[in-house]
């Protein structure tokens, strides 16, 4: 019988076959999900953008609540979208249109304390949203703790609920401290086409992290003023074919090496 051509190249060539193959795969797995947006579809100012990120300003009120619970809400301003951890062309976003998000939710704090002096943990245990675009220009502040927006002629672009979140601060021993957050969304979108680039995505995925001038206390909580963040999006679907295939050639050749060294052993 023949043996396939793999089994007659040298050892270390099967090897840099092998490492190859599960570096694509990682590679693949690694690298952030591209969408492509068209405002235009939802009647905004703006052309069609391909991007993997998108940076956001925070603009929110966290309260404390009874039992070590806490409550959330604001709006996370769009202010960038990202290719390859480059930042893209504004071309028009934040002067002829725009986008923001509208949030809230609740939480609870499995390990609390004062913020200031004790780093807290927590959870999400609800949290929804709709995602706006608008023509124009908006600005973001708080009335009181209250967090406003100034947009007008809001088109609702997606919205969604939670699928899990976590919540932290983290002292700096002089009473002050950041606080951060990370969640997975559902992703529904509402407006056919907006989301051009398949396959449309369905979750979104959300990471926070604030400095120490973004943090303003008060009693019974804090705000965040243009606090900092990221989102990007996922399908939740299985992965694409090309992946199956350099994953299936990886374990082929792993199951091969190792048959091939128990026959040499025997």
């Amino acid at each position: 019988m023949t043996l396939p051509l793999l089994s007659r190249k040298p050892v270390a060539f099967q090897r840099t076959l092998l490492a190859l193959a599960l570096a694509a795969v990682s590679a693949s797995a690694s690298a952030l999900p591209q969408f492509t947006w068209d405002p235009a579809t939802a009647g905004l100012n703006g052309s069609a953008f391909t991007a993997d990120n998108l940076l956001v300003s925070n603009y929110s009120t966290i309260t404390f609540g009874a039992g070590n619970t806490f409550s959330e809400s604001g709006y996370l301003s769009i202010s960038a979208a990202q290719l390859g951890g480059i930042t893209l062309p504004s071309n028009g976003l934040n002067s002829d249109y725009g986008f923001y998000i509208q949030f809230s939710g609740n939480g609870t704090l499995t390990q609390a304390g004062d913020p200031g002096s004790v780093s807290t943990v927590g959870t999400l245990t609800s949290l929804n949203y709709t995602l706006y675009g608008y023509n124009g220009t908006s600005s973001f502040g708080f009335t009181g703790n209250t967090p406003t927006e100034s947009a007008t002629g809001e088109v609702a672009l997606a919205s969604g609920s939670l699928v899990l979140g976590t919540v932290a601060t983290t002292p700096l021993g002089d009473g002050t401290f950041n606080p951060s957050a990370n969640a997975k969304l559902t992703l529904n979108w509402l407006v056919p086409g907006f989301q051009t680039s398949l396959p449309v995505y369905d979750l979104a995925l959300t990471s926070f992290s604030n400095t120490t001038s973004q943090v303003e206390p008060f009693a019974g909580g804090f705000r965040i003023r243009q606090g900092g963040g990221s989102i990007n999006f996922a399908a939740a679907v299985v992965p694409e074919p090309s992946t199956y295939a350099m994953l299936i050639a990886g374990l082929g050749a792993i199951g091969f090496v190792a048959r091939r060294r128990g026959r040499t052993e025997k």
